[in-house]
């Protein structure tokens, strides 16, 4: 299935697994629902099974968002204390939808329990009381683990799968790996079925030794001290390090959570000549989470300059991972977007793309390790394999029995999809989503948030003062003004940009780089001027050209 239709059926309120291999763009995808849901007015609630997969999705772990904790079973008396707890039933009580990411990670009687604790704060009998459910992720992959068993039952067998009535979206496209043999290995694996040439593929990849130098990032499948490798790597390079400390504000409880799963380290140490890695997509630097490259110097405010494998040059300036509820912003962290890239291991690599990585598969203990990490590199080209035991090029049997439904499933959906006509997908979307509109929910204001921007745009407000009015980042501000212009809303944001001098340059940047890219004007700039106001400037000249964007 393409993206563009599983969107389109995320749509109509429908529960969904969303499925497909690794870098199939299964992300992308609930990235783009979400922001349309949110701007319809909805209440979503997004987690996953890991902290790092929730970060990658600024929301929190369903083990946090729904009061399980670690807890395998729950007992009346947990009930009655989950019942009471204020902020459990703000997240369960007001939400409209429900995203479980990283779905092969949580077992079965967890997925029954989350169904149970969200049918007795909505008190709704209706699978999850109620909500619209989206669980994502592929089973191929890492599977649940339960402390004192050996195996235990993935979320598929739990007796809530079948009571929600899913429909399957199985995305087919490939967004990671633009190397078609690597594509054809993982496929092979993908079906127990490792042909004479796949296996071929991966022996010569065996101690291969590269004509040009180049960095590998050491993935490893067992546990070991990364942490340790990567102090230890950076303890031989010569001088003093700098030290940048995680700044946090907000709920602190939530603040915790988002550090936790955060890829980024509280304490970052870093020296010339340090290997990195960028652990957050900033698609205007031109840099994605996995992207690798070496600390070159620092620039004037302190921040490392970093040339990538590519030989582009990208200052790392300190992000952002929010938690959000209803367009407001309940916690914060703020980091430069590196960790060391000597070493990862292989739970922490999920989400990422390796241009090129260093793997040991002799180790591999569990059927889908091998997948996992080798769905990590984008070509055949950028691996070296030191050793693959059979186990690693395996995969779970009752898995692959599994994947044939899922496959026939979302054949079915496709069909189902195929047979409504243009109005009749288009008013089950307007009939899920009026459902809501029509019924506001307690505590939830009607009027949103970008016409909040508007109206104090109008009392001539500056975007940080909008920004601590609405509890919102200057950043989303930023985003509701160009929204409000490029929509044809009549805004005077002239006040809001730099002095003409200023301005004229800027403009003059737009005029020989062309205004679709920020990342080149910035660069010609110098970086003295950031991003927002660059967007800024870029709305305003395309409203007083009367161009769309």
């Amino acid at each position: 299935m393409k993206q563009t239709q599983a969107l389109e059926i995320l749509k109509t309120g429908v529960n969904v697994f969303l499925t497909g291999q690794a870098g199939s763009g299964k992300t992308y995808i609930l990235n783009q629902y979400v922001k349309y849901a949110r701007e319809k007015g909805k209440s979503v609630s997004v987690t996953a099974t890991t902290g790092i997969a929730a970060t990658h999705l600024n929301g929190l772990t369903i083990h946090s968002w729904s009061g399980l904790g670690v807890k395998e079973k729950l007992y009346p008396s947990d009930f009655e204390a989950l019942l009471k707890k204020r902020h459990l039933r703000r997240n369960i009580i007001e939400a409209d939808i429900l995203i479980i990411d990283e779905i092969s990670m949580l077992h079965a009687r967890q997925l029954d329990l989350v169904n149970q604790i969200c049918q007795a704060f909505r008190q709704n009998l209706k699978p999850f009381g109620g909500l619209q459910v989206i669980l994502t992720g592929d089973f191929f992959q890492l599977p649940p683990v339960v402390k004192g068993e050996d195996k235990a039952e993935w979320a598929l067998q739990a007796e809530v799968w079948s009571l929600l009535d899913m429909r399957t979206c199985y995305l087919d496209e490939q967004y990671r790996q633009d190397d078609q043999s690597l594509v054809a290995v993982l496929n092979e694996i993908r079906q127990n079925s490792l042909s004479v040439s796949g296996r071929a593929a991966l022996l010569g990849r065996l101690n291969f030794e590269f004509e040009e130098a180049i960095f590998l990032t050491k993935l490893y499948t067992h546990n070991i001290d990364v942490d340790a490798i990567n102090d230890h790597e950076l303890q031989k390079l010569a001088g003093t390090a700098k030290a940048y400390r995680m700044q946090n504000k907000g709920n602190q409880t939530l603040a915790e959570i988002l550090q936790k799963g955060c890829l980024a380290p509280a304490r970052l140490l870093l020296k010339p000549g340090a290997k990195v890695m960028f652990v957050k997509n900033n698609f205007e630097l031109g840099v994605v989470n996995g992207t690798v490259g070496e600390v070159v110097d620092f620039d004037e405010d302190n921040y490392p300059v970093v040339v990538t494998n590519k030989d582009e040059v990208v200052v790392a300036r300190p992000d952002v991972w929010v938690i959000e509820e209803d367009g407001k912003i309940r916690a914060e962290i703020k980091q430069i977007p590196l960790r060391l890239a000597w070493a990862i291991t292989v739970h922490k690599s999920q989400g990422l793309s390796l241009d090129a990585a260093e793997i040991d598969l002799s180790k591999a203990f569990t059927p889908g390790m091998g997948y996992v990490a080798l769905s990590r590199v984008r070509s055949l080209a950028g691996l070296r394999l030191l050793g693959f035991n059979e186990l690693a090029l395996k995969v779970d049997e009752n898995i692959l029995q599994w994947d044939d439904k899922f496959r026939n499933w979302s054949d079915e959906t496709e069909k189902w999809w195929s047979n409504l006509s243009a109005d009749e997908r288009k008013r089950s979307q307007e009939i899920f989503f009026q459902e809501y509109t029509d019924r506001p929910k307690k505590g939830r204001k009607k009027e949103n948030n970008k016409e909040k921007t508007r109206k104090l745009l109008a009392q001539k407000m500056k975007v940080a003062e909008i920004a601590k009015e609405l509890g919102l980042t200057e950043r989303t501000i930023v985003g509701h003004i160009e929204k409000l212009l490029a929509a044809g809303e009549n805004i005077d944001i002239e006040y809001l940009l730099p002095p003409k001098w200023e301005r004229e340059e800027i403009i003059t940047a737009f005029q020989d780089q062309g205004d679709d890219y920020l990342a080149p004007v910035y660069e010609i700039l110098g970086g003295i001027y950031s991003y927002e106001i660059l967007k800024l400037v870029r709305a305003w000249l395309r409203k007083v050209n009367h161009r769309q964007p």
